[in-house]
C-alpha cells in the first residue's frame, strides 16, 4: 500500500512539474513588456487664435506598396502581431473603439459590430443541405466570415496647419477609412473589381489601441514600432485624392485623370511646402 501512495505522489510530482515547465514556455529570450504598456503622447495643445493657416487634405494609403506591407501582414493575426485592419476589427469587437458609417466622413453616425461585419461582407448565406438521417433537403443557414485580406488601401482624413506658437507646419490624422477591393459578378455573370469604404475610425480614440499593439520591422525585431508611431512619424507612402475646395470638396478624379490627376496630386502637396516657406519671415 505504501509503495502504491508512493508511485502516485510521484507521478503527480512530475506531471506538476510538467505543467510548470509548460507554463515558463516562451517564443523568445525574455518577456515583451515595453510596447503592451505603452501610452500615446499626448497631442500639444493648439489654440485656435494661433492657427493661421489650414488645409483638409484626404489621401490614400496603397497597402500593396512595399513601403507600406507591415500595415498590411500578416493576413491572419499571428502571436503578437496584427495588422492594421484586424487590429481595428479586434478594437471595434472587445476593447469598445467606435466604428461610424461610410455614408460620411464627419463621424456622426456610430455602427454596431454587425453592421461592421456586413460591410466588411460577413452575411449569412442559405443553402440546401442534405439531411444524412432523413434523406431530405433542408435549408442551412451558413455564417458569413470576415476577409481582412480584402482590405487594400487605407483612407486617411487630416488636417495641416500652421502654429504661429510654435513656428512650424503641422499635421494632425482626424480618421482613418479602410477600403476593400474585392470581385463581383455583374447582370452578365461576369467578375468586376469593386471598391468600397467600410467604415470610419476616429483617429485620436484608437490612439490607445495603436500604441500598444507593434509593427514589424524587417530589420530588427527587437526595436520594433507601434501603430502610433507609423501615423505619427509617417512611416508610409501615399498620394493625395483630394483637398478642401468650393466645389462640395470634389476628388482630384471628378474633374481629372491619368497622368493630369497624378500632377493634380502632388501640385496640392507642393502647395503646402510653399505655404509654409511664405509663412517665414527673414
Amino acid at each position: 500500500m505504501k509503495k502504491i501512495v508512493l508511485i502516485l505522489a510521484m507521478f503527480i510530482a512530475f506531471g506538476s512539474a510538467g505543467v510548470v515547465k509548460a507554463q515558463n514556455v516562451m517564443d523568445g529570450i525574455y518577456p515583451k513588456e515595453h510596447v503592451p504598456n505603452r501610452k500615446p503622447i499626448p497631442f500639444a495643445y493648439i489654440r485656435e487664435a494661433d492657427v493661421m493657416w489650414a488645409k483638409k487634405i484626404w489621401r490614400i494609403i496603397d497597402l500593396r506598396e512595399k513601403m507600406n506591407l507591415p500595415l498590411y501582414y500578416p493576413v491572419t493575426p499571428m502571436d503578437d502581431r496584427y495588422s492594421l485592419i484586424d487590429l481595428l476589427l479586434y478594437g471595434i469587437q472587445y476593447e469598445g473603439l467606435t466604428a461610424y458609417s461610410n455614408k460620411d466622413d464627419e463621424f456622426k453616425i456610430p455602427i454596431t459590430w454587425e453592421q461592421v461585419k456586413q460591410e466588411m461582407g460577413a452575411v449569412n448565406d442559405t443553402n440546401m443541405v442534405k439531411n444524412p438521417d432523413t434523406g431530405q433537403w433542408e435549408q442551412k443557414v451558413i455564417g458569413g466570415t470576415i476577409r481582412s485580406d480584402e482590405v487594400k488601401q487605407i483612407l486617411l482624413k487630416e488636417i495641416w496647419f500652421f502654429d504661429r506658437n510654435y513656428s512650424r507646419m503641422d499635421v494632425r490624422i482626424v480618421g482613418l477609412c479602410p477600403i476593400r477591393e474585392f470581385e463581383r459578378s455583374d447582370s452578365n455573370g461576369e467578375g468586376q473589381i469593386v471598391k468600397k469604404q467600410v467604415f470610419w475610425i476616429y483617429y485620436p480614440e484608437a490612439r490607445d489601441l495603436f500604441a500598444s499593439h507593434e509593427v514589424f520591422n524587417p530589420k530588427n525585431d527587437a526595436q520594433r514600432l507601434t501603430f502610433d508611431d507609423v501615423f505619427l512619424k509617417r512611416y508610409f507612402g501615399s498620394y493625395i485624392i483630394k483637398e478642401s475646395n468650393v466645389y462640395s470638396n470634389r476628388r482630384i478624379e471628378d474633374y481629372t485623370a491619368g497622368m493630369d490627376a497624378m500632377m493634380e496630386s502632388e501640385k496640392i502637396k507642393n502647395s503646402i511646402f510653399n505655404m509654409e516657406q511664405d509663412m517665414w519671415q527673414f
